[in-house]
């Protein structure tokens, strides 16, 4: 009898304390950036990447590959998705997205680009101390790797005409008094979620460390992490940059606040803007033509573009909307083809399935039908919330691009690459237009940069995050019994309905989270400045993931004009194309005895699977050209501007690469200015989520069926939910303005 009072009273005395630690915060501490391996990639096999290119292209320039997007757990969603309860592993600082980068993807370059709106002063400084961390044993000459400084300025609008979009931006220098004070955060929607909102919200999560005790420290950091934030004050207003403190929160509104602070800091800076077509959170008719303005565009900053992510293909272009913007401002939603079905259009047809099942009158069903595809369209994108007690099965693959390559989440084709490119500004003397040079990234948040090496590992490659059970997803996202009553929801009642709807759109993007892209540079060397002259000069690429060798050029009399760059001419382009495919990978990694990486660094950070290329490489199957002739007056039609594929080239299957020549014969006659680039197309491998949705698709080839790729405990780690690929590069674009004096001239002479 005494041992069970002894029992009951430890037993108290645990559950005291406990409940003390809660109230006084014992148990939460700040997560600091960690120490990185203080050494090197070996030399041997540093010498071993140049030597592979220098074979096939003597006396080139050395492409250099790299990740211009990747975040640690100092940004808000990464470290949410670090917690155990949803599927995370633990806390990803800047010192394993260091060590990952150097020795398991062996990257040549990365760049930090946590989120802006999730920093603190405190973050900040020891993300520039990590980064010179990171660069400190490399020889500055001839370094391993580079490490890069940056941020991301993550904006989100309601409407398409207030949302911009998401930018990273990325510093050449690292020094103390050459980089920024502060970063910039997204004013609005972004600064609210990712401060003021969690700030607020973040003691919720004390539940939890009961419910996971053995875990709980990682819950209460989350809460620290966010009490961090609402105790940052934000910066005065109408003060330069440069002048304010650096222990404030300063954001910008709009792309013209942005370029603004960042141009009276004084400092090299570039900025990549992506995701431009990912629906998940963009409102359905957004277009790049608002930002093609003096105002929201800056030439000098913003010129690369992100045209593939761990967030799919943002690239291609294509003519239908998700939504119809009439006349009159309204939304209405448009009928479905053979290659896209609109979400909206589902919406509908799921209401009008329910209100026919409980006999309803017909004629009533219609009227439902017609009201609930109108709720959808003006509801940005929340239209989901439109249709009650729905499965997220019964969406199908309704919003998504059918016949893109690998393509973002409810797709919005008006802010892809191709558009871009295609569209011109009349407002001045001077038409403005993007001219955008091309990337790739992985925008992984668990501090893995370039994780495309390997299909491998999708809930550590990819965004894939969920509950771990159902008990799990039903305490996060609750959810109430699917109505009987098969009613559409009208927009002013949706805050009366369930939060739990929210968890839908988020299941099925999981679907589409990829192993991510790559960027790569031709760089006259391995140095900080030579990197980023290759890309202030545009001479880069994007890959899906693979190390594909690309090269593209303009043939002149006297030399070449690489990708990226940009002539005056009448007289017909001619271009040469060479490509060569990726090694493939051997298992495991590569003998790292020589250097101070132990072998539980290699399990913990690269789960013993690094870059470990073998002696063959996959072929490359053919070159697909892609012109674009941008708007030459004020509305003209992009649809018959962009010309994908222009001109397709087989390429022999040996494993030796591809070289082609071709030439434009009716730029001359056509009389107007013309952007080029080519896509390398590799041979089928096995990719992460190339199959999306997964449909069963129907002899009308409408889908029937999905299997989705879930990030939560629905579909198994082990699933690496593989489809066969091809693996492609996209060339930054050449391009060829058209001399009409020139050519008049040529026409008197003869």
């Amino acid at each position: 009898m005494k041992y069970f009072y002894s029992l009951i009273g430890s037993l108290v005395l645990v559950v005291v304390v406990y409940l003390l630690g809660v109230q006084f915060n014992w148990y939460g501490d700040l997560e600091p950036a960690g120490s990185s391996v203080a050494d090197v990639y070996p030399r041997n096999l540093v010498e071993n990447k140049g030597k592979a290119q220098e074979e096939f292209m003597p006396g080139a320039k050395q492409i250099l590959f790299g990740d211009t997007h990747v975040h640690t757990s100092y940004s808000t969603d990464a470290f949410l998705w670090s917690l155990p309860i949803l599927n995370g592993e633990g806390p990803h600082p800047i010192s394993d997205a260091c060590d990952y980068a150097r020795f398991c993807s062996a990257i040549d370059f990365w760049v930090t680009t946590d989120h802006a709106e999730a920093s603190s002063p405190r973050k900040w400084q020891e993300i520039k101390e990590a980064v010179r961390q990171c660069n400190a044993p490399a020889d500055e000459e001839d370094p391993d790797m580079v490490t890069f400084l940056g941020f991301e300025w993550t904006q989100v609008g309601r409407r398409a005409n207030d949302h911009f979009g998401h930018k990273n931006v990325m510093f050449l220098d690292i020094e103390e008094g050459k980089t920024p004070k502060r970063p910039i955060g997204a004013g609005g929607l972004a600064t609210v979620g990712m401060r003021q909102t969690l700030g607020s919200s973040a003691e919720q999560f004390k539940p939890l460390a009961v419910l996971d005790f053995k875990n709980r420290h990682r819950y209460f950091n989350f809460i620290e992490f966010g009490k961090e934030l609402t105790g940052v004050p934000y910066c005065e207003e109408g003060i330069s940059s440069d002048l304010l403190s650096a222990d404030c929160y300063e954001s910008a509104v709009t792309p013209q606040d942005l370029y603004t602070k960042l141009n009276e800091l004084d400092i090299p800076t570039i900025v990549i803007p992506h995701g431009n077509t990912w629906g998940f959170y963009s409102p359905p008719n957004i277009s790049w033509d608002k930002q093609l303005t003096r105002d929201f565009n800056d030439e000098n900053l913003q010129i690369l573009i992100e045209v593939m992510s761990g967030h799919g293909n943002s690239e291609e272009y294509r003519p239908w909307r998700a939504v119809i913007e009439n006349d009159d401002g309204s939304l209405s939603c448009p009928e479905p083809t053979t290659e896209y079905l609109p979400s909206c259009w589902k919406a509908g047809e799921i209401i009008a399935k329910r209100c026919l099942a409980e006999g309803i009158d017909s004629l009533e069903c219609a009227i439902r039908e017609e009201e609930t595809r109108s709720n959808f369209a003006n509801m940005g994108a929340g239209g989901f919330h439109s249709v009650p007690g729905v499965k997220i099965e019964d969406w199908l693959d309704s919003g998504q691009c059918k016949d893109c390559f690998i393509p973002s989440f409810n797709y919005r084709p008006g802010g892809s690459a191709q558009y871009a490119l295609a569209i011109s500004n009349f407002d001045e003397e001077k038409v403005k237009r993007f001219n955008f040079g091309f990337i790739a990234s992985s925008d992984n948040h668990r501090a893995r940069p370039g994780t495309g090496y390997k299909e491998i590992d999708r809930f550590v490659t990819t965004e894939a995050n969920g509950a771990t059970s159902t008990d799990i997803s039903e305490l996060l996202f609750p959810m109430e019994e699917p109505l009987s009553e098969p009613l559409f929801i009208a927009p002013e009642d949706l805050q009366k309905q369930r939060q739990g709807f929210d968890i839908f759109e988020a299941e099925r993007q999981a679907s589409f989270f990829t192993t991510g892209g790559l960027a790569a540079v031709h760089s006259a060397g391995r140095d900080r400045q030579s990197i980023w002259d290759g890309m202030k000069r545009k001479e880069t690429y994007g890959t899906s993931g693979d190390r594909i060798l690309l090269w593209f050029d303009l043939i002149e009399e006297d030399g070449i004009v690489p990708m990226g760059g940009e002539v005056v001419q009448s007289k017909n382009p001619t271009f040469s194309v060479k490509a060569l495919g990726a090694f493939e990978q051997k298992p495991g990694c590569p003998d790292y005895s020589s250097t101070q990486l132990s072998q539980e660094d290699v399990m913990s950070i690269c789960k013993n699977e690094c870059y470990n290329p073998s002696d063959v490489r996959k072929k490359i199957s053919r070159i697909e050209v892609i012109k674009i002739t941008p708007q030459m007056y004020a509305g003209e039609d992009v649809n018959n501007l962009i010309q994908d594929v222009w001109q397709s080239f087989e390429c022999p299957m040996n494993g030796e690469g591809c070289s082609i020549t071709f030439t434009d014969e009716s730029f001359e006659s056509s009389s107007r200015d013309a952007s080029y680039y080519v896509r390398a197309v590799q041979e089928p491998s096995a990719v992460i989520n190339a199959n999306n949705l997964r449909c069963t698709y129907n002899e009308s080839g409408e889908c029937e069926k999905v299997n989705i790729c879930h990030g939560d405990f629905k579909t198994a780690r082990e699933d690496d939910c593989l489809s066969t690929s091809e693996e492609k590069a996209w060339s930054s674009p050449i391009f060829v303005n058209y001399d009409a004096k020139t050519s008049a001239i040529a026409a008197r002479a003869k």
